[in-house]
């Protein structure tokens, strides 16, 4: 006889691992950005972090020139896309230094419970025709 799984008591299972799990390794990560010390170094090219703004400037002039301009938009747009990949691009994350119990914990903490959610939400052994 096979045991009858409960998958609300499986989804909030993993729902806590996975929170808790997440929050103890946010708690321990630091981030910081050096956007904003002036350069920006992507793959060894390195541009100063102001001239990243002159696509979205010359689209926001184009704009108010011509409003209904689609390549104006596009220029802004991509102005906009530009400045924030660049943020992304110069964010660092560290952790300190933490035990090997601690990462273990964080690790499993996290994708056991995304394992977990994934069987509640998406697993088998849902029989359709049950009387």
């Amino acid at each position: 006889m096979k045991k009858e799984r409960n998958e609300l008591l499986e989804f909030l299972g993993g729902l806590a691992m996975l929170v808790v799990g997440l929050y103890l390794f946010t708690s321990k990560a630091t981030v910081q950005t050096s956007f904003f010390s002036g350069t920006l170094s992507l793959h060894g090219f390195s541009i100063n972090s102001g001239l990243v703004i002159i696509p979205f400037i010359i689209g926001i002039v184009w704009l108010f020139v011509k409003p209904s301009s689609f390549g104006a938009k596009i220029v802004t747009g991509a102005g906009v896309l530009i400045i924030i990949v660049s943020v992304i691009a110069s964010t660092t994350i560290r952790l300190p230094k933490i035990t090997l119990y601690e990462w273990i914990l964080y690790l499993v903490l996290i994708f056991g419970g995304a394992g977990l959610l994934a069987r509640a939400l998406f697993g088998g052994d849902k029989k359709e025709g049950k009387k």
